[in-house]
């Protein structure tokens, strides 16, 4: 996830306990490190990075141009609730309550790996996703397959 050559992909159901803390599912937990950032995604879900992956996010997010307005509302919404958290012991992380909140997250939890970051979804959020995609997903992927030749 934070490097060039890691990768991850797979959906993995977990439980948010009371007080905010999430399971990660063991397959990533080396690779994520003992801290990680969790911002606003985009869709309703939350997004979980590495330090290295955030950095460069950061980067990007810096170089917007602070006389579009678009831009300064973009930085805004993504620097103003990203959060470091530490890993503890049994692989779970403490999400801040803004951001439960912010993504719906109730008991039950699907963390997705989407290529270089996870996704963090409430389960109702994520099924709810899927069925109103489904439809539309082998027009994406004909549309796709154009641009990636």
């Amino acid at each position: 996830m934070g490097g060039e050559d890691t990768c991850s992909w797979g959906e993995y159901a977990h439980n948010i306990d009371r007080k905010g803390r999430l399971i990660m599912p063991a397959k990533f937990r080396e690779e994520l490190g003992e801290h990680v950032v969790v911002n606003r995604g985009l869709d309703g879900c939350l997004y979980v990075y590495t330090v290295e992956q955030w950095q460069q996010v950061y980067q990007k997010l810096s170089t917007l141009p602070s006389t579009n307005k678009d831009a300064r509302m973009y930085q805004r919404m993504m620097l103003s609730k990203a959060a470091e958290c530490e890993m503890d012991s049994q692989g779970r992380i403490l999400i801040p309550s803004s951001l439960i909140a912010l993504a719906g997250l109730e008991k039950e939890c699907l963390i997705i790996g989407v290529a270089n970051h996870l996704e963090i979804w409430s389960k109702n959020r994520w099924e709810a996703l899927e069925e109103e995609q489904s439809a539309s997903f082998e027009e994406a992927a004909e549309h796709l397959s154009e641009i990636m030749g």
